[in-house]
């Protein structure tokens, strides 16, 4: 991540989620993002922790369409902090790196730490940090839907 902090100090307390870097250097680079993109990382709730559309804690359900020009990137919820998944499709796909911190694991990454939306001379690029490593996505524009779904114990 070049401006959110995953390991931030706060006082004592060190490995401090911290995006306010990339959020005061957004307004800067918001007009050069491709329309999808900026109304994504620009959303009020990207970035409030306590929101049901913050994109922290989701899980990296599916990468499908690796290696197309056209992909689709699904992530589930958890019932005690989101009531909708996430679905982003990407446009253009110029380039994918998929970085597990364990070869063992493949492309399951595990929870959302936080991520990252930065212009590219091909449109944008979409950092993804995960519990288990990292999805980085460099496409065209991108386009963010939240999808209703039902929390249940079973979920």
């Amino acid at each position: 991540m070049e401006y959110v902090n995953l390991d931030a100090q706060v006082g004592d307390l060190s490995g401090v989620l911290d995006p306010a870097r990339y959020l005061s250097h957004l307004p800067l680079i918001s007009c050069d993002l491709p329309p999808g993109a900026r109304a994504f990382a620009t959303d009020a709730d990207h970035y409030d922790f306590r929101s049901r559309r913050c994109v922290k804690d989701l899980t990296l359900r599916a990468v499908r369409g690796a290696g197309r020009e056209e992909m689709e990137v699904e992530f589930q919820h958890n019932c005690w902090k989101h009531d909708q998944d996430l679905l982003i499709r990407y446009a253009g796909v110029s380039g994918i790196i998929i970085d597990p911190a364990d070869e063992d694991r493949g492309a399951d990454l595990g929870a959302v730490i936080l991520d990252e939306i930065l212009p590219h001379r091909d449109g944008c690029s979409h950092e993804i940090a995960c519990w288990y490593g990292t999805l980085t996505l460099v496409c065209r524009d991108l386009q963010a839907t939240w999808i209703g779904t039902i929390c249940s114990s079973e979920s």
